[in-house]
């Protein structure tokens, strides 16, 4: 079929017309296989991967799904090497296949002669190995199921894993709690993901991902570890848990800097699981210290290197990510695929939008002259000192100004990256500021009079990036990110998701130096959101 928005191009690149009537319906569905590379203001460039396509094999879809929505969309015909391409790499996913035989050992197997003994000759792979046992079966080492999974992932060849899980300590854990009720697409998540075994849920942020775990945790009836950013994602799991389940306070620890509990939920942050004494780490010890049944990896994009390799140990539990954007800066979206799963369920941001289960929003990209001695600076400095110069220019001050007495009295997050500014700010406007040295008492206390509503103004660090509820938050000023982060960019315009009472929409303005790399690095960050759907109005500093 001819005529539809997209230009499907024989380098694997699909341009989306975003002026036509039919690029939102396009977008909804290239979302489930393809990654948005650029999105200027017409023409929004897909790139469609191996690791997308695998993506959606685990999710069900085959390649004449794929190829059936790009013949729908495409205004000229496919080309006949891409139609080839996308059926072989799909068909590559599950060829090889883990499994467990009678008496509980691991085996590699594959009807398929030619392709086990390509994936076993390799050098890496073998060593995972202990011996053939047929001659469509090879042996697996007892410890190497995830480090296998890895290595047949590089090598092209992604193994369907069929092992199955431990069951772990049987806990009692319900659904409960009054005055809510699981969602639809909150229980298609749960289903999905249990399901598959293991693997990744994508939901917007205000949508509901904790619920969730809650509900996966339910279904399992296990002993649970949590694993969470900080302690304050922390100490509101452990909130949201007490509200939504029949958990009790007793049931429920917390493993992070402060306290240190081993119950049969635990809730641990990332950081001290990665602390190191000497060259130990010094807490993995807790990943024994219980029979977990089931492991919950919260904002699962950002895991560091160390959770990858103890989660490449932990094959045997079952492993649930939760997370906004699959997107990772280091490009270790792999590694979450091969070692926590495939993603087993997203839902679009306009989707959940347009259930009225997330506010709607408009996306502003404010553009500012450097003054002309800012500019001077700007041009003498070094590529890595640019940036620094651009993103904390004191200018942004007084359109921050406009901007809060244009929101007066809504509650607004002035959101940024470099330390020094955020304090030159907050003194500048006498606005309490909370960043990763402010103690978590004190972090807790100002977020609640957040919520309250005694204070509607706060300047925050990255730590309000992740995990951090501020449902009335109804405007965001970001003044400066970590470079072109996608994701850091997600999970900003996420702080502001939460449905409102009185059902007003929220904005969020991204307050950018004109011609400089604050502007080249907007650009980039705002790929992800582009691909959910939300347009960015550029404004000039005098239209505030």
């Amino acid at each position: 079929m001819t005529g539809g928005p997209l230009i499907v191009q024989s380098d694997k690149t699909a341009l989306l017309e975003v002026d036509h009537p039919q690029a939102a319906d396009a977008r909804h569905e290239l979302a489930i296989f393809a990654e948005l590379e650029r999105a200027p203001e017409h023409i929004h460039t897909y790139r469609i991967t191996r690791l997308g396509l695998w993506n959606a094999r685990a999710a069900g879809h085959d390649a004449d799904f794929v190829l059936g929505v790009l013949d729908r969309f495409a205004k000229f015909d496919v080309p006949s090497t891409i139609r080839k391409d996308i059926a072989e790499t799909m068909g590559r996913y599950g060829r090889l296949v883990i499994r467990r035989d009678a008496a509980g050992e691991l085996e590699l197997v594959s009807d398929q002669y030619p392709v086990l003994i390509e994936a076993t000759k390799h050098k890496k792979i073998a060593e995972l190995l202990d011996g053939r046992i047929s001659e469509l079966a090879f042996r697996i080492q007892p410890w190497a199921r995830g480090a296998l999974k890895q290595e047949l992932l590089k090598l092209g060849w992604p193994a369907e894993d069929l092992a199955g899980y431990a069951e772990g300590t049987p806990h009692a854990i319900e659904l409960g709690g009054k005055d809510w009720a699981i969602r639809g697409y909150q229980e298609q998540a749960v289903e999905k993901f249990w399901q598959g075994g293991s693997g990744v849920v994508v939901l917007p942020c205000g949508a509901g991902k904790t619920i969730v775990g809650a509900a996966a945790m339910a279904t399992a009836k296990t002993n649970t570890l949590i694993l969470v950013t900080n302690t304050v994602s922390a100490r509101q799991w452990k909130k949201e848990l007490l509200r939504r389940t029949t958990l009790t306070e007793d049931e429920i620890g917390e493993y992070s800097g402060s306290i240190k509990e081993i119950k049969p939920i635990t809730i641990a942050t990332y950081q001290i699981l990665t602390t190191k004494r000497k060259t130990e780490y010094a807490h993995l010890s807790l990943l024994n210290a219980n029979d977990w049944g089931l492991i919950i990896y919260d904002e699962v994009h950002l895991l560091p290197a160390p959770i990858f390799k103890m989660t490449a140990e932990l094959q045997a539990k079952r492993r649930l990510g939760l997370t906004a954007t699959l997107v990772r800066e280091d490009g270790k979206e792999g590694d979450v695929f091969s070692l926590i799963g495939p993603k087993r369920f997203d839902a679009p941001w306009k989707e959940i939008e347009a259930q009225g289960y997330i506010a709607p929003a408009e996306c502003f990209e404010i553009r500012i002259d450097l003054e002309e001695m800012e500019r001077f600076e700007y041009a003498m400095a070094n590529q890595d000192d640019r940036y620094r110069i651009a993103a904390t220019s004191p200018v942004k001050i007084p359109i921050i100004r406009k901007l809060l007495a244009k929101h007066q009295g809504e509650p607004t997050l002035i959101i940024g990256q470099y330390l020094d500014q955020l304090h030159t700010i907050s003194d500048a406007l006498q606005v309490p500021l909370i960043t990763g040295e402010t103690p978590v008492d004190e972090r807790e206390r100002l977020f609640e009079q957040f919520r309250s509503g005694q204070l509607t103004q706060l300047v925050v660090s990255k730590v309000a990036n992740f995990s951090v509820d501020l449902p009335e938050a109804s405007v965001a000023i970001q003044i400066s990110g970590s470079y072109g982060s996608r994701q850091e960019e997600a999970q900003r315009l996420g702080r502001l998701l939460r449905p409102k009472a009185d059902g007003r929409a929220a904005a969020f303005y991204t307050l950018i130096a004109r011609d400089t790399v604050d502007q080249d690095f907007a650009q980039n960050r705002q790929r992800f959101l582009a691909e959910q759907g939300y347009a960015y109005t550029i404004l000039d500093d005098f239209a505030v």
